[in-house]
């Protein structure tokens, strides 16, 4: 693609490297078949090839963000489809990132829509306000027919509706500490507490570390961890996300200094897309450059970890495993096989599910900021996960188990929690009853 940037626009590094992405797209359109919003949608605009003349068209002019141009991106989900499908390696992820950073700062949004972004950007990355949040929401319940019904509310109602009826008690795992190993040591890990996770459904958490120790894995949760920042990140609060990437860079440092770490393991997929990105994100930073780049070097995804192991293989247990690869683990950080092959070497049938690729609608805050596409996105996702007639669906991401499970009665777990089982842990919860399903 031809750009006409001038130098002074080239000044500004950010400028630049979305110059050189934009530079490499051919307008091939290879990105609109397999972009979620396109398909649902059939819009160019909504396809990525369209932001990208909308990205190109804003910065190349130097113009604030209009309505129109944030009606577009806000409505990209990120899943990063279309860089997994692009023949000419464009980096569509920093892309869009710039563009939300644009947008935040030169579009003043309507009031609602500001209002909501700040609920979200204030209570979702802190456990204890998240936790609070949930419990609130069973008094609000009986107001979601009505939020429903005016639009600028509808994101209120979503949060309603994603809301679980019961909120979990807050996991002794969740506490900072060092859990020994319990067989011959075969490593020292830290592991990401996480924000809404270890609220929502510690047991995820859990089962890490029970594993992790039972095959031979110090396991460190660390003093000081905050969110990852992807949530605001993606929302183009720039400062606060790096703030937040330079606090988890801070306190993973000490651990690497006072005892090494052999990884960072991440049981969510989102964040963990957004950690492998601390040293890009900090790359213009020259006290946290080099460091965030040996944290992003060290973050491994909990799967990926377990691939390294060289784990038992397990006769079959009869099984059927549906596996819905998350966005953030198979197009953000280009896990595909690893999760797949230790839920079938640790005895499960795996099945895969058409349309794989395409988003669950989930996305961060996606299913709240944009609950009409992601419901149907969400529907397609789960027609195709039934299709599959499966006993239990396995995913490593839990804005990914939350999103499904409030459509279909399969049970949906993290994959980390079967794996648990299989290698001597007790039976997740949600499987106690289970009968399998026919071949």
């Amino acid at each position: 693609m031809q750009t006409n940037f001038t130098p002074a626009q080239l000044a500004d590094p950010h400028v630049a490297e979305s110059e050189a992405i934009l530079r490499k797209c051919v307008h091939c359109g290879f990105c609109t078949a397999t972009c979620p919003t396109y398909v649902t949608l059939g819009n160019e605009l909504d396809s990525p090839r369209g932001r990208i003349y909308l990205i190109k068209d804003m910065l190349e002019n130097g113009r604030p963000a209009d309505a129109e141009v944030t009606t577009h991106i806000d409505r990209c989900l990120s899943c990063l489809a279309c860089a997994t499908t692009c023949p000419s390696g464009v980096d569509y992820m920093h892309l869009i990132d710039h563009a939300r950073v644009h947008i935040e700062n030169t579009y003043k949004r309507p009031l609602m829509d500001r209002l909501t972004r700040n609920v979200l950007a204030v209570v979702l990355p802190y456990p204890g306000r998240f936790r609070l949040a949930l419990h609130l929401a069973s008094l609000a319940r009986p107001l979601k027919g009505a939020l429903k019904r005016i639009p600028a509310l509808k994101p209120f109602a979503a949060m309603l509706d994603l809301a679980p009826r019961t909120v979990p008690a807050p996991s002794a795992f969740a506490k900072p500490g060092r859990h020994e190993p319990q067989a011959e040591r075969r490593g020292r890990v830290a592991i990401l507490t996480g924000c809404a996770q270890p609220v929502l459904d510690p047991g995820i958490n859990e089962a890490t570390i029970r594993l992790l120790t039972r095959l031979g894995v110090e396991v460190i949760v660390p003093q000081g961890e905050v969110c990852c920042g992807s949530l605001v990140h993606h929302m183009g609060r720039e400062e606060q996300a790096l703030a937040a990437a330079r606090a988890n860079v801070d306190v993973w440092m000490r651990e690497i200094e006072a005892g090494g770490l052999d990884a960072i393991i991440i049981t969510a997929s989102g964040c963990g897309t957004t950690i492998k990105d601390y040293g890009h994100m900090l790359r213009l930073d020259p006290a946290y450059a080099e460091k965030a780049a040996r944290v992003s070097a060290l973050a491994k995804d909990i799967t990926e970890y377990l691939a390294s192991l060289d784990l038992p293989s397990h006769m079959p247990r009869g099984i059927a495993v549906a596996y819905h690869s998350a966005c953030s683990m198979q197009h953000g950080q280009k896990i595909t096989m690893a999760p797949k092959l230790l839920l079938k070497a640790a005895g499960f049938t795996v099945r895969d599910p058409a349309e794989g690729h395409l988003c669950c609608g989930s996305a961060g805050t996606y299913n709240i900021m944009q609950s009409e596409i992601s419901a149907e996105l969400k529907a397609r996702k789960v027609r195709n996960l039934e299709a599959t007639r499966a006993d239990v669906i396995a995913t490593g991401n839990i804005g990914c188990i939350t999103q499904i499970a409030t459509a279909t009665g399969i049970p949906i777990l993290h994959t980390v929690e079967l794996l648990d089982w299989a290698y001597g842990g007790d039976m997740p919860a949600k499987l106690k009853g289970l009968e399998p399903a026919a071949a």
